[in-house]
């Protein structure tokens, strides 16, 4: 656990670097995290960013690892779908949307 916050602080601190480094604009940065722009750069300035808003600038500077994180949690929850036969046929879906005049 002492390694994870170690981790996280030291992201903490660099965090202006990571963001001026990224081929986002802060602009982009501070509507997407949906925080206003003066308290976003009173935030960066004295490195107080709640965890979830760390959580969404981080998303947003590795993309593509956030893309690989997702599918694993959405495979994840595919495979307990399956285990506790939560799913429904191929049949069934084309039957649904037949109904709904989908195809």
């Amino acid at each position: 656990m002492i390694q994870e916050i170690i981790a996280y602080k030291n992201i903490i601190d660099n965090i202006e670097s990571l963001i001026d480094k990224s081929p986002f604009k802060k602009s982009y940065i501070i509507e997407q995290v949906g925080i206003p722009s003066p308290t976003f750069y009173r935030k960066l300035k004295t490195q107080t960013f709640s965890a979830d808003e760390m959580l969404s600038i981080a998303k947003i500077l590795s993309p593509e690892e956030n893309f690989r994180l997702e599918l694993k949690e959405e495979i994840e929850q595919g495979k307990r779908d399956l285990e506790n036969g939560d799913f429904i046929t191929h049949e069934e879906m084309l039957a649904e949307l037949r109904s709904k005049k989908l195809i």
